[in-house]
């Protein structure tokens, strides 16, 4: 699926990315400032939670709720390899049953065993965001 959008579509795209996953480990890949997070806090909103979504570029991790389960939102631009990951328990998280939506997973695709979705996001020369999920 391919989705070109503006910043004003975007609780739209989130829905049409949720109606379109075949998990719920979702794998954000772009370059900085493609709007990974942006994208993150539409789709931490449309899965129905109303907390305050911020980057967890320092925490790694930030956990969020909605009426009926958990949203884990990871942000792994600062892990160097995988045994930092391991450090910080990322194998409980993967485990687990819950949303899990992770920008920068480069560094940890070789421990991913179970079933993922991507998401590639990128600018084009007009500032209008391309998406494409597989």
């Amino acid at each position: 699926m391919k989705i070109c959008y503006t910043l004003n579509e975007l609780d739209n795209v989130a829905s049409q990315i949720i109606a379109n996953l075949n998990t719920k480990t979702i794998l954000l890949y772009g370059d900085m400032g493609a709007g990974k997070t942006t994208l993150i806090k539409s789709i931490i909103k449309a899965l129905g939670s109303d907390d305050d979504v911020s980057s967890p570029t320092f925490s790694i991790v930030n956990e969020y709720t909605s009426k009926t389960e958990k949203i884990f939102h990871f942000d792994l631009y600062r892990i160097k390899n995988t045994e930092e990951a391991y450090n910080f328990g990322i194998e409980d998280y993967l485990d687990s049953e819950h949303w899990k939506l992770i920008e920068w997973p480069q560094i940890i695709e070789s421990i991913l065993f179970d079933d993922f979705d991507k998401i590639h996001l990128e600018l084009d020369s007009q500032n209008q965001r391309i998406l494409k999920l597989n």
